[in-house]
């Protein structure tokens, strides 16, 4: 999985994924070339490599032994971990959504990964227990629509869109769509907290943390829920019920397409070309956790933009690991943190193959992109789950 070796680093994770949902382990050679898989050597994975075009190498019994045991040296940081289940995949995203909506789907696509689609009367249904990994599609948890009300309240599809919301909220029993989407947000958490994993990207990140600050609390003005927002409501938004963001200011305007001071777009002053963030270093045996989520060939990863594209600094908790940022603007693009018995990854942007993504755009074809660092770690986190847990020393 190194740079040279690979020619098709996203689909890799696909066959990796295959061979563990045939009942056959893996190790993940964590900072060895790449993050390279290790799989049994049998005719039929040689056949589904050759026939995906995943470049691989055979390794001798003795070889492997050798490669190994250097791998648990202690003077190296590499670790290999066992990966034993393929994990079970939940998108939580609309039904009917647009090819150019969801760069997570995407790639599950391209790399040939199963996944079932999920939303509000499944969350609330309680059929979050089916799945080991959820990832959360770029949804308002606010109930603001996005915040797109001053550039598309007239086009038909966000009336539609709206429509659609108040009518859903209403088969489920809610007067507003700001009330469903709290209690979908609480559901998550429950999800979160009883042991799931969940990975979030652009504005799904932040305002999934705001719908819980916000619990109880009327932050809506009257063209999202008919009714005006509280008095004073900044005062009343609780950051102790969040995930990752604290300290942060809501965004009361509802002509300005943002949420909060959490996101960096508006505020940051950095040039298209020079538009890198860097990935962290860690200890593959000591932090496996955060080690796993930033494999790659590569430790600068292109930067793109969305309608949450980064994270101010000083918003982050200091319990949640910052594994990628621009430092010299100050902003987080890529954090992972631990709520309750699971885990949770956001990642700032919309798609890391588009830099500045448009509604309407054609999507992003990924078969010009099969090395993509960006798209690899939403596919590092997609199989760490699969990873075994090891016993912690008492």
């Amino acid at each position: 999985m190194d740079l040279e070796g690979q020619k098709e680093h996203l689909k890799a994770y696909g066959i990796t994924y295959w061979t563990l949902d045939k009942d056959v382990k893996a190790k993940w050679l964590l900072n060895y070339r790449g993050g390279s898989f290790l799989l049994p050597d049998t005719e039929e994975i040689r056949k589904e490599c050759q026939i995906r075009g995943v470049s691989f190498e055979i390794l001798s019994d003795s070889k492997t032994e050798a490669l190994l045991l250097d791998i648990s040296s202690p003077s190296q940081n590499m670790e290999a971990v066992v990966l034993e289940k393929a994990p079970k995949i939940a998108v939580y995203s609309p039904k009917g959504n647009q090819p150019w909506d969801d760069a997570v789907t995407m790639v599950l696509t391209y790399a040939e990964i199963p996944y079932t689609t999920i939303y509000d009367e499944e969350v609330l249904g309680d059929e979050l227990l089916l799945y080991d990994w959820l990832h959360l599609h770029h949804e308002d948890f606010t109930g603001q629509y996005g915040k797109f009300y001053r550039a598309y309240r007239s086009a038909p599809w966000y009336i539609e869109e709206k429509k659609k919301s108040e009518a859903l909220a209403a088969k489920l029993g809610y007067d507003k769509v700001s009330e469903e989407k709290r209690d979908v947000a609480l559901k998550i958490r429950d999800y979160v907290v009883g042991g799931g994993f969940m990975f979030a990207m652009c504005s799904a990140t932040d305002s999934f943390d705001i719908a819980l600050a916000a619990e109880g609390v009327d932050i809506c003005e009257p063209m999202f829920d008919g009714d005006p927002s509280e008095a004073n409501y900044q005062n009343k938004i609780d950051d102790k019920k969040t995930f990752a963001f604290k300290d942060f200011t809501l965004e009361r305007n509802p002509m300005v397409y943002e949420f909060s001071s959490i996101d960096m777009t508006t505020k940051r002053k950095v040039n298209k070309i020079t538009d890198y963030f860097s990935l962290m270093d860690y200890s593959a045996k000591w932090d496996p956790i955060p080690c796993m989520l930033v494999q790659n060939h590569t430790s600068l990863v292109k930067g793109f933009m969305g309608q949450t594209t980064s994270y101010e600094r000083a918003t982050v908790k200091s319990n949640v690991l910052v594994m990628g940022e621009h430092k010299a603007s100050g902003e987080a693009r890529y954090i992972h943190g631990i709520k309750g018995k699971g885990f949770f990854t956001f990642y700032g942007g919309h798609d890391p193959e588009d830099y500045q993504h448009r509604v309407g755009d054609a999507k992003t074809e990924l078969a010009l992109h099969p090395n993509s660092p960006g798209y690899r770690l939403i596919l590092n986190n997609v199989l760490f789950p699969a990873a075994k847990k090891k016993k912690q020393k008492t």
